[in-house]
């Protein structure tokens, strides 16, 4: 049987799905057919259902539980993994209402965490991920909000923090950040979401095993990031929650979702 699969071209994503879809593990007489496309895009797809199994930003996740289930393996969830709030020079939070920033994409978790850390931030910007340092770097947004392997490279681009999102988050309700999850459709049925579920953390366990071996798969996907910059955006994002959320990632998880809600029955 053949299932479309879609997650990011990021070292963290690629990392967890080597084996599984370069068949360096059993894959149990599933076929994988994957498409490699930035987390907002994978997003926008979700409503349309166009895949069947899918990387998803969780504010995504939650607008498509109609359509699909959550996994347990191969999400990020972590402490200290938080996108950024930077700019080419300070600016004050209460500014920060004033200022255009770009964001990763609208149902992005980095956009949620924007505005649970400031409401007022409202002339939002959606641009590529990976376009959004340039774009700060160029002054065509005051702002912006990184995501990623940019946590490592803003510094030297001559960027500076304003905030980290994911650390007033922590702060705020003691749990770790819920970025993204592994969705399935739920039209699938049961057996073969346990056994998608099964194959993705077996999948990870081969890749812990190699670690700190870099699979080419990782290396081939990775732009022009060097190998200690694609070693700490693995360690950062691929974590204990990846193979597991756990009681703890399981809260933090319910915790999003609620203010989710609440915010959602507030536009309405």
């Amino acid at each position: 049987m053949k299932l479309t699969l879609g997650f990011s071209p990021c070292p963290n994503d690629t990392f967890i799905f080597d084996a599984l879809v370069n068949k360096k593990i059993d894959s149990e007489g599933l076929d994988f057919d994957v498409v490699l496309e930035d987390v907002q895009t994978l997003n926008e797809w979700a409503s349309q259902g166009r895949l069947d199994v899918s990387k998803l930003s969780f504010p995504a996740f939650f607008i498509n539980n109609d359509r699909y289930s959550i996994l347990s393996a191969g999400g990020a969830l972590g402490k200290g993994v938080g996108p950024l709030l930077i700019a080419k020079t300070l600016v004050s939070l209460p500014d920060v209402q004033h200022c255009r920033i770009a964001i990763p994409g609208e149902n992005t978790t980095a956009n949620f965490l924007l505005d649970f850390a400031l409401p007022q931030a409202q002339n939002k910007i959606p641009i590529l991920f990976s376009d959004i340092e340039n774009a700060v770097v160029r002054g065509s947004v005051d702002l912006g909000v990184i995501i990623h392997e940019n946590r490592f490279t803003y510094e030297k681009k001559g960027l500076i923090k304003v905030l980290d999102l994911g650390e007033f988050w922590e702060q705020k309700t003691g749990l770790p950040i819920p970025l993204g999850c592994i969705a399935i459709k739920r039209s699938l049925g049961k057996d073969l979401q346990m056994q998608v579920d099964g194959l993705i953390k077996k999948s990870l366990e081969y890749a812990f095993e190699q670690y700190p071996l870099l699979p080419p798969y990782v290396k081939e996907h990775a732009q022009s990031m060097d190998e200690e910059v694609m070693r700490k955006h693995i360690e950062l994002y691929v974590n204990r929650f990846s193979l597991t959320p756990g009681e703890e990632g399981n809260n933090a998880i319910e915790k999003l979702h609620q203010l989710f809600l609440s915010k959602t029955s507030n536009v309405h």
